[in-house]
C-alpha cells in the first residue's frame, strides 16, 4: 500500500501540516502491509512512510511511543516538550481535502510528567480561562451596545427593545449574518440598514407566510416590499 496515494496527495503535504522538523505518522483509512515486516494494516492503523513505502511503528522505531489524542492543548504542549522522540499523527480529511492533525506520539514518561504538571496548575489555568472568557464577554457586550446605539441613532422611530433585538440577532457569533461582517463592525450605515430591513421583513410583514406558500424568495420579497418601505420610513423619522 502506498499511503500517499491511498489517503492523500503526498506525504510532503502532511509534513507541512506537522512542521518542517516533525516526524509525521499517518492514521490510515486503508488496508495494506508493512514494507518491512509484512504486518497487515487496517483502517485506523498508524504507519510511517519511508521512501514512499508504508512501515508499521515498530519497523519505524516508533513502536515504544504512545498516542495522545488532540483536545487538551496544555497536555499536548507539555508532553511534546518532555518527549525526546515524538511524532505528529495526521489523517486525510476527504471532506476538507487536506491532512488534519489528530494527535501526537510521545513517550509514556513524557505523558506522565505532563499530566502531573497539568494537575499542579489546573486551578491557575481555569482562572485564566475564566478571565479570558470575561474579557471576551465584555468586548462582545460593548460591541452589541455600540451596534444598538447606532441603530437607534439611524432609526429613531424604531422601538428601543426592537433595536436591541436587531443588534442581538445580527451580531450573533458564528452566524455569518451582516452584524458579523467587517462593514457592520465598522458600523457602516448600509450594513446596519440591511439588518433592520431583515428584521422588519420577518417580524412585521407576512414574508414568512408568503415564502412558505410560494416557495419563491424573490416573489415573497416583492409582495412585502411596500410594507417594508412603509415601516422603514416610520422608523427613519423622529417620533413626534
Amino acid at each position: 500500500m502506498n499511503e500517499k496515494r491511498a489517503d492523500g496527495p503526498a506525504a510532503s503535504t502532511a509534513q507541512q501540516k506537522g512542521g518542517a522538523e516533525d516526524i509525521v505518522v499517518f492514521l490510515t483509512r486503508r488496508e495494506g502491509k508493512c514494507a518491512g515486516c509484512g504486518e497487515e494494516f487496517f483502517d485506523g492503523s498508524l504507519i510511517r512512510m519511508e521512501n514512499d513505502q508504508p512501515h508499521c511503528l515498530d519497523c519505524a522505531d516508533l513502536g515504544h511511543l504512545e498516542y495522545l489524542s488532540r483536545g487538551n492543548t496544555a497536555l499536548t504542549r507539555r508532553a511534546t516538550k518532555h518527549s525526546p522522540l515524538r511524532a505528529v499523527v495526521v489523517q486525510w480529511a476527504r471532506a476538507r481535502n487536506r491532512y488534519e492533525r489528530q494527535g501526537i506520539l510521545v513517550t509514556r514518561q513524557a505523558i506522565d510528567r505532563a499530566e502531573a504538571e497539568c494537575l499542579e496548575d489546573a486551578d491557575v489555568r481555569e482562572r485564566q480561562r475564566e478571565r479570558a472568557a470575561e474579557r471576551r464577554e465584555g468586548v462582545e457586550a460593548a460591541y452589541l451596545a455600540s451596534v444598538t446605539a447606532s441603530i437607534q441613532a439611524a432609526f429613531p422611530g424604531c422601538p428601543p427593545d426592537e433595536a436591541g433585538q436587531i443588534a442581538g440577532w445580527t451580531c450573533q457569533k458564528h452566524s455569518g449574518r451582516v452584524g458579523r461582517s467587517a462593514a457592520a463592525k465598522d458600523l457602516d450605515p448600509q450594513a446596519l440598514k440591511l439588518a433592520v430591513i431583515a428584521h422588519i421583513r420577518h417580524e412585521h410583514t407576512g414574508y414568512d407566510r408568503q415564502l412558505m406558500q410560494h416557495g419563491d424568495r424573490a416573489l415573497a420579497r416583492q409582495l412585502v416590499h411596500p410594507e417594508i418601505d412603509r415601516i422603514l420610513a416610520q422608523w427613519e423619522s423622529t417620533p413626534a
